[in-house]
């Protein structure tokens, strides 16, 4: 394919309704489980029939898992451990979320 000229892709853009986000800085897809960080991507907006779509490219990417803590679990180790609310939050987490290791971590010390 013959790269083209920015003039002629400025009036293609056009013509498809298409621009780039300025200043995009990162992108965050989020799922159940894990988010997907995107680090300063090139963003695409796109219009077609009534709807827009989003083209991310480039950028570095990072995967982060994301851990859900119950509230239950933590008034459990809360309860069984002695501990107040961030002390037990902070062990479950560090725990990925194991109740019997960040109550055995915290009545160890």
């Amino acid at each position: 394919m013959m790269p083209m000229n920015p003039k002629q892709l400025k009036k293609l853009m056009k013509q498809l309704d298409m621009r780039q986000l300025d200043g995009v800085v990162e992108v965050v897809i989020r799922m159940e489980d894990k988010e997907i960080v995107i680090k300063e991507p090139v963003v695409t907006v796109i219009k077609a029939m009534g709807e827009k779509m989003y083209q991310i490219a480039g950028g570095q990417e990072e995967e982060r898992v994301t851990l859900k803590i119950s509230e239950d679990d933590i008034k459990l180790v809360m309860e069984q451990a002695g501990v107040d609310y961030e002390t037990a939050k902070k062990a479950l987490e560090e725990t990925g979320g194991d109740l019997a290791e960040a109550i055995l971590r915290l009545t160890e010390q």
